[in-house]
């Protein structure tokens, strides 16, 4: 079995913990830390951007790793 750490970033607390708790729920993670909320500097089409958001760690298996994308996917608002 080879174990994965999957780093994502959330817009808020709400959607880091929905994420977390659907992973959980579906058990395609052992565990999910949600870090404090950072500032993150980004390019999006073309131009320089600056967003708060939330980091997550996820705890999950090499194996189950397409289930996890699809779940955060998902739920998550960016594109």
């Amino acid at each position: 079995m080879s174990a994965l750490i999957v780093i994502t970033n959330a817009p808020n607390r709400d959607v880091a913990l929905k994420i977390a708790r659907t992973l959980i729920e579906r058990k395609l993670a052992a565990c999910v830390n949600i870090l404090a909320e950072c500032a993150s500097v980004y390019r999006w089409q073309g131009k320089i951007e600056t967003a708060r958001e939330v980091p997550l760690l996820i705890k999950t298996r090499a194996a189950i790793y397409d289930d996890v994308e699809a779940v955060i996917k998902s739920l998550h608002p960016y594109e």
